[in-house]
């Protein structure tokens, strides 16, 4: 084989290397689970959705277990047909523990929700950490990785939902469960879309330039014919 051919060959192997890590991209950026909205105030009252888009390697998601982290002066999780839902109290009368168990199994394809209503205390800090176990069933999936400080979250790779806590009046966490339900609502669909479409777009540009470096080949090829 040519110098030239064994280039070409090499290019042309790389393409298709970059178009297949471009197109695995987007399910390995989305394969958390995030909490929606992702700010409240101390002092108020908010409804948190916590969102899954994957199972465990591909089996169906068939629980979650949430750690209730210190900070919260009140949980009432919201009450959902898809779930059978379990509340373990702490020695101080507080939720402590939220176990939510599918009534049928979630497919790895489809996304699946569970809401609580919480109030923030007033001597929160400044990020509240929902660790989070997702049964499936096949295997479990342990969402409890913390950043630790300076790092980046996006570095861990199974990260607990995190909350960011602010002083009194800040954002939509101020209005009460009412307004917050809106707003997570609200809030949840413009997030969850920026989550989904953002690696898609940059995948996008990556297979868009590993064709173009497969097209170069195949021209300088031929051209070479």
């Amino acid at each position: 084989m040519s110098t030239s051919s064994t280039r070409i060959t090499r290019i042309v192997t790389g393409a298709l290397l970059g178009t297949g890590l471009a197109l695995a991209a987007p399910l390995a950026a989305s394969a958390h689970i995030g909490v929606s909205p992702e700010e409240a105030s101390r002092g108020a009252s908010s409804v948190l959705t916590f969102a899954f888009t994957h199972g465990c390697d591909h089996s169906p998601t068939t629980g979650l277990r949430f750690e209730m982290p210190e900070g919260l002066a009140s949980v009432s999780p919201t009450a959902d047909a898809n779930w059978d839902i379990a509340i373990e109290r702490g020695d101080n009368g507080l939720v402590s523990v939220v176990t939510y168990t599918a009534l049928a199994p979630i497919p790895d394809e489809l996304r699946g929700a569970v809401s609580m209503a919480v109030r923030i205390a007033e001597d929160a800090p400044d990020t509240l950490a929902f660790p989070v176990v997702q049964t499936c069933a096949d295997g479990t999936a342990e969402w409890t990785e913390l950043a630790a400080e300076g790092q980046d979250p996006h570095d861990l790779d199974a990260p607990a939902p995190v909350l960011a806590v602010a002083d009194g009046g800040s954002g939509h966490a101020a209005h009460g469960d009412r307004g917050s339900a809106h707003g997570t609502g609200e809030h949840a669909s413009e997030s969850d879309a920026a989550a989904s479409v953002l690696p898609w777009i940059l995948s996008g540009t990556a297979l868009a330039v590993s064709l173009a470096a497969l097209g170069t080949a195949l021209r300088a090829r031929r051209s070479r014919v």
